[in-house]
């Protein structure tokens, strides 16, 4: 039986993805003993394995592999070339091990340690870690403990997965074909995602929802440009269902859903596979956190003060522990902040305005209000919008589903939020985010000149179409 290693450093972080590894690197960068957990053998959290970079990276290559971006210049009658697994799962294999590569190569630069297994509490300030058969391999006393440990696709009751018809968001990725057909449970972000991925290849999807439209969260306006955008791909939603029963039945999977108007008639669904994107939940299994003093929210997440501090004054918690936004780019930056408030560093409050990217096709991201949030405030506003086909870049492309939408007030002309859905909207809503984190007036764009042809100039487009809506200045 080999030796248990009795370590003792400064800082322990558990977990490795987004936030976990922002918290270890900033920590070493001030000078701190840093040690990292992480259970899986691969390094990256579910952010890099098994979610965001996975999920993105298969978006990509069904963009080129199926000539999607040609599209609108030869119609719909243009076919759809065949794609195989083989042929995604070989860029998707690329992206992961280059990856990887990055966030060893930074964790080895920056000093920091790293240990595979699980970790639990035995008390405030120690963990246990056990290896894949539950042997103790370590045993870690830290000053200060970063909890990173993410989360895991939710599996409701009632529903047996088995990996290759009934599956999750992270066994989706595994089964090993392109489902000829595929039933969808959730239009929430992930669901929503990849719905419009195999709707781009071409394979009948369907999307089942206990809410009247997808993504409900969004401005209503964009979601219904998106809802529309996907019909045309040929996606079907059936909306304000529930699901009754979801199951393998052969080699198919079958759902069965109630009418929303009347529950006493159901109607049967069958396709190759059925995704069941219900949301996800808090990995906290196996962390014992009672032993250090912690207890869960009702809905699970670890709670935190502002500063990512738990009841525990050593113990911080990121990313989607401790619960929305439970995004890459948010957990990133609560990492490196907790880090600093756990070492007494100084740090600036998390900010107040950040971008949302969702990557369904077309793209969607947005920052600050929507439309029904400032009408429910009653705040006086305006919008002003500009159309992908009144864009160069957009017609040059072929890119002529999408829209710019800015709302802003209509006495001060404050920005008060960016809605983008379209080509590149991941990347140029940071324009926005930029000119609403200065508080930026709508003539700021108006002003502003823009490389031509560009997606970008849909700022200046959208401005001039809002400030034509106000009284003369």
């Amino acid at each position: 039986m080999a030796a248990i290693r009795e370590i003792k450093v400064d800082v322990a972080v558990v977990g490795s993805g987004p936030g976990g590894q922002k918290a270890a690197i900033q920590a070493a960068k001030l000078g701190q003993q840093v040690f990292l957990v992480e259970r899986e053998l691969e390094l990256g959290g579910a952010s890099l394995n098994s979610g965001t970079i996975p999920s993105k990276s298969l978006r990509e290559a069904i963009l080129d592999l199926t000539d999607f971006r040609e599209r609108s210049f030869y119609g719909k009658d243009h076919p759809v070339p065949a794609v195989s697994i083989d042929a995604l799962n070989h860029r998707l294999a690329q992206v992961l091990a280059a990856e990887r590569a990055v966030v060893m190569r930074q964790l080895r630069k920056n000093g920091v340690h790293w240990l595979h297994g699980v970790a639990s509490f035995t008390d405030p300030h120690t963990l246990e870690v056990t290896d894949g058969e539950g042997q103790l391999v370590a045993r870690i006393w830290a000053k200060q403990i970063i909890l990173a440990t993410g989360s895991r696709p939710r599996h409701p009751a009632g529903i047996t997965f088995d990996g290759q018809v009934v599956v999750d968001s992270t066994q989706l990725l595994r089964i090993g074909r392109v489902p000829r057909s595929l039933i969808v449970i959730g239009a929430g972000v992930i669901g929503s995602e990849y719905a419009s991925f195999f709707a781009a290849l071409g394979v009948p999807v369907t999307v089942v929802d206990q809410r009247d439209h997808m993504l409900p969260h969004l401005d209503s306006e964009v979601g219904t440009h998106l809802q529309g955008a996907l019909s045309q791909m040929g996606l079907r939603f059936i909306g304000n269902r529930r699901w009754l029963t979801v199951a393998r039945v052969g080699d198919m999977a079958r759902v069965e859903v109630d009418d929303g108007a009347n529950p006493d008639t159901h109607e049967t669904l069958e396709a190759d596979v059925v995704l069941c994107a219900v949301g996800r939940e808090a990995q906290v299994d196996g962390l014992a956190i009672e032993r250090a003093g912690l207890e869960l929210t009702p809905r699970g997440y670890i709670p935190v003060n502002e500063l990512f501090q738990t009841a525990v004054s050593h113990i911080f918690a990121v990313g989607d522990l401790i619960g929305h936004p439970t995004l890459a780019s948010t957990s990133m930056e609560q990492g490196r902040l907790a880090a600093r408030h756990a070492l007494h560093a100084l740090a600036r409050p998390f900010p107040e305005v950040y971008p949302q990217g969702i990557y369904t096709i077309p793209e969607i991201s947005f920052c600050g209000a929507t439309e029904e949030e400032l009408r429910d405030r009653g705040v006086h506003y305006e919008v002003g919008r500009a159309y992908y086909y009144e864009i160069a870049r957009g017609q040059i492309e072929g890119a002529d589903v999408g829209m710019f939408k800015l709302l802003f007030h209509a006495e001060t002309l404050e920005i008060l939020g960016v809605h983008i859905i379209g080509r590149a909207a991941t990347e140029v809503v940071h324009i926005g985010q930029v000119a609403m984190t200065f508080h930026a007036r709508l003539d700021f764009f108006v002003e502003t000149i823009f490389n031509y042809p560009t997606y970008a100039e849909g700022y200046r487009i959208a401005a001039l179409n809002g400030f034509n809506k106000i009284p003369a200045r």
